[in-house]
Formats: structure tokens, sequence, C-alpha cells
């Protein structure tokens, strides 16, 4: 398994490792083979350490391949135990930015709704109340560039659903651009930019309560330099 996009690790300690997720890769393995970020933290910790043996890291939180940003894993049994319940009473803050299609209105607010994942085809959609899961997340529209039809959205995720950002904008009319399951395909987008756009979505910030310390733990990053993060160079530096 290999991958030529050197780890970004920000943090590390005995218990917590928070790491950037670079898009495209995986953050679990799955049956395709594909490279995933867990096994690749766990060879560079092998190596650093010059470890014995198999390395324990557990997985918290998982970020979906095209995605890229900051993820947290734990170092041992403890941690990963409490982290995760963080994670289950939503005490683990996960914040993200989106480039979405249009301009949402109202300019901030939250979505709530039921989503369904078929299996199948990997796919999730939005259902009646009491079917599915429930899912909720908060949205500010920080900029928007009305050439380009388009705003940056930042975005407070309440519940951790699959798919969820992506699938709750795209229902309302405000798919991310790049998406190529749920809007307008990411060759459309290039043709119509002319340049090369991936699924514009990022975790730029990661808060948690250190699992032994209960310090609280806040990690923010910035988006890549390229389209269509590079429309709103003035907003992101403010």
């Amino acid at each position: 398994m290999e991958t030529d996009q050197p780890l970004e690790i920000f943090y590390e300690d005995n218990h917590v490792l928070v790491v950037r997720k670079p898009a495209g890769i995986l953050s679990q393995a799955d049956d395709t083979g594909k490279p995933d970020l867990l096994n690749l933290l766990k060879r560079d910790i092998k190596q650093r350490y010059q470890k014995p043996g198999a390395v324990f890291l557990g997985l918290v939180h998982r970020l979906d391949q095209p995605v890229s940003g900051l993820m947290v894993f734990a170092r041992t049994s403890k941690a990963a135990s409490r982290l995760s319940e963080q994670v289950r009473t939503h005490q683990l803050g996960k914040f993200y930015l989106a480039v979405v299609k249009g301009c949402p209105e109202p300019a901030a607010g939250r979505l709530e709704d039921h989503l369904e994942k078929n299996c199948m085809t990997n796919l999730v959609r939005v259902v009646e109340p009491g079917q599915g899961q429930p899912a909720f997340l908060d949205y500010e529209v920080v900029a928007t560039d009305p050439e380009r039809d388009c705003s940056l959205v930042r975005i407070t995720l309440g519940t951790g659903r699959s798919h969820q950002i992506r699938v709750q904008f795209a229902s309302r009319g405000w798919p991310l651009l790049g998406d190529q399951r749920y809007g307008p395909s990411t060759r459309e987008e290039t043709q119509k930019n002319k340049v090369r756009m991936d699924l514009a979505l990022f975790a730029y910030r990661l808060t948690f309560k250190h699992p032994t310390r209960e310090e609280v733990m806040d990690f923010s990053i910035s988006p890549p330099d390229t389209p269509p993060w590079s429309y709103f160079l003035t907003a992101l530096e403010s």
C-alpha cells in the first residue's frame, strides 16, 4: 500500500494523534485495496518508534474518501473509548468549509432531515420523518461569488451521518462543487470554469476533550489555495 502524499501530523502524544487526511485517501480500509489513512499511520508509527508487533490505533470518526481535513485517532484503547463517547454525545466538534452552488437562503440556519443509505449503491437520500436516521447541521454563508454562482459556507456538524453535508445541501438545490454523486459533475464544472475541481468540502477545525487530561484541544487548518477555495481567498484570510 503506497501513496505519494506525505503524512501531515499536527499533534501527537501517548494518547491521541491529530492529522490532516489527504483528499482521495480512505479513512479506513475497504475491499478495494486502496490506501487508507489508518493503516498508513500505523505503519508510520511502527517505523518511527521501531515498535515490534502490531500497532494499536483507534479510528473514532471518518471523512469521506474525497474529503480532506483534520482527523483525530486514538493511540490507546482508553482514549478510543473516551473519544468515541464524545462522538456519540456530540461533544467532539467537527467544523467544515464547503463551496456550494448558488447562495443558501437564509444566509445562516439549521438543516434538519432524515437520511437513509442504500448499502448496495452507497448513496444517501432524504426520506420522510420516521424513516432513516435524523440528521442536522448548522451553517453560515461566509461569502458569495455571483459571477461563478457559488458561495463559501461554514458548517458545524451536529450528527455525523454518511454523506450528510453533501446530501442535505444538494437536496435544497445547493450541491457542493465537484460532487459527482449528488450534484453537478466535476467534468461539467471543469469545463465551465476551465479548472480541475475536487469535492469542495474541507474539515478545517476539530475540537475535543483530551481523553486523559480533560483539556479542551482545538485545531484548525486552512483549505488548499486551489479552485474553488481560491475564489474566496480574502474571506478565508479574514
